[in-house]
């Protein structure tokens, strides 16, 4: 989850999450008006992904972010077998692929 952002987006929108397969690289931007809104984007990209692929999502990689960290976040990932990945606080460097996009964007 990237922002809040400085001039907001036409709708509103001051934040964007990004989902990037880390294999591929290839990556999807959702808009949102709040960080709130991850949970139910992430659910739509895991359907996206289902759709297009007929793969399952593995891994999910996160800063550790509080919108990542719900209670009930945590517990669709264990009913659909996602293994969430935490990378230590303050070391982007660890997810750099991205957070090169979202500096990018």
């Amino acid at each position: 989850v990237c922002g809040p952002l400085s001039t907001h987006a036409i709708g509103g929108y001051s934040y964007f999450i990004t989902f990037t397969n880390d294999f591929l690289r290839y990556g999807h931007v959702y808009l949102i008006k709040y960080k709130s809104e991850a949970f139910e984007k992430f659910k739509k990209y895991k359907n996206e992904v289902k759709n297009q692929t007929g793969k399952s999502i593995k891994a999910l990689r996160s800063d550790r972010g509080c919108e990542y960290l719900s209670t009930e976040f945590t517990q669709f990932l264990k009913g659909h077998r996602i293994l969430s990945k935490w990378i230590p606080p303050y070391t982007p460097q660890l997810n750099g692929v991205s957070e090169r996009r979202n500096h990018t964007l």
